[in-house]
């Protein structure tokens, strides 16, 4: 045991003496580098199911790279050096496998644009209509759950619903999500400013990523929000309450106005995130 103790000592005390042979300037420069890919991976991740997963695997990571890294350079070492380069491997493998949704809605964005296909007076049509009905069924108390398609194509989910290719109005989604409608209990896919789907079922998010209280058209449409770049509009059906998800996160409680301002900056600008606004169900 002191001899496993001293030759760590020894590891530390030779490691730091090689940091000390190193420009300052380089190391500077790579701790810059590595942490603007550490930030934008934490950005990206932020609100899905595997943000909290990452945190966890880099703790173990750093602390399995540090313990290998101040072991002594000797044959007593040589079998946690060979088991460390194994762990790397399946390391990755699973982080493959435990970042599947996250890496398929990274290549699904490559190369595609980040705003609605369609000049400024289209979007602002389609948001007009959508929050004269989100008004109606707020006051209603007419549960929805709309979905605005952004740069990924929901396709998979429209092929669940009724393909309607329909001109944008109030009234039709109104009358959609009206109580006794075939098609009121899923969701609405809206595309280039049309309905372009109907009664189409959308993934879930886990139920300890939300609210109790909340119902499943706020766990559909913070689900969708974390396997796309989609921003779904919510009412309940119990409150009134109007909500948004997107880029994995669900802000609850917003008047007609902030929503409406929210969907404009979203739709027509890169990457905008709304300010004032309650969130829930964060990863």
């Amino acid at each position: 045991m002191v001899g496993m103790f001293s030759g760590l000592l020894d590891g530390v005390v030779i490691y730091l003496a090689r940091l000390a042979t190193y420009d300052p300037w380089v190391t500077v420069v790579q701790l810059f580098l590595i942490g603007v890919v550490v930030w934008l991976a934490m950005r990206f991740l932020r609100g899905t199911r595997g943000a909290r997963l990452v945190k966890g695997a880099a703790l173990v990571l750093a602390l399995v790279y540090l313990t290998v890294r101040l072991l002594p350079k000797s044959d007593e070492w040589t079998r946690i050096e060979f088991l460390y380069g194994r762990f790397l491997f399946f390391a990755f493998v699973a982080a493959v496998v435990a970042f599947q949704p996250e890496l398929r809605r990274a290549l699904m964005q490559l190369g595609q644009p980040r705003i609605f296909k369609g000049g400024r007076g289209q979007v602002q049509a389609m948001v007009d209509a959508l929050m004269e009905s989100v008004a109606y069924l707020s006051k209603n108390k007419i549960g929805a759950v709309v979905a605005i398609e952004r740069s990924v194509q929901l396709g998979s989910l429209m092929e669940t619903g009724t393909i309607m290719d329909a001109h944008m109005t109030a009234s039709l989604l109104n009358t959609i999500f009206w109580p006794g409608s075939a098609l009121h209990d899923m969701g609405v896919v809206i595309r280039e400013g049309r309905i372009a789907a109907a009664g189409c079922q959308f993934p879930l998010a886990e139920s300890d990523e939300v609210d109790p209280s909340l119902g499943s058209r706020h766990r559909a449409a913070l689900g969708l929000a974390q396997d796309s770049d989609a921003a779904v509009v919510v009412v309940s059906e119990e409150t009134g309450r109007i909500s948004i998800a997107y880029e994995g996160q669900l802000y609850l409680g917003l008047e007609i106005d902030n929503l409406r301002q929210m969907l404009l900056d979203l739709l027509t600008t890169h990457n905008h995130r709304p300010r004032k606004s309650r969130r829930e169900g964060s990863a």
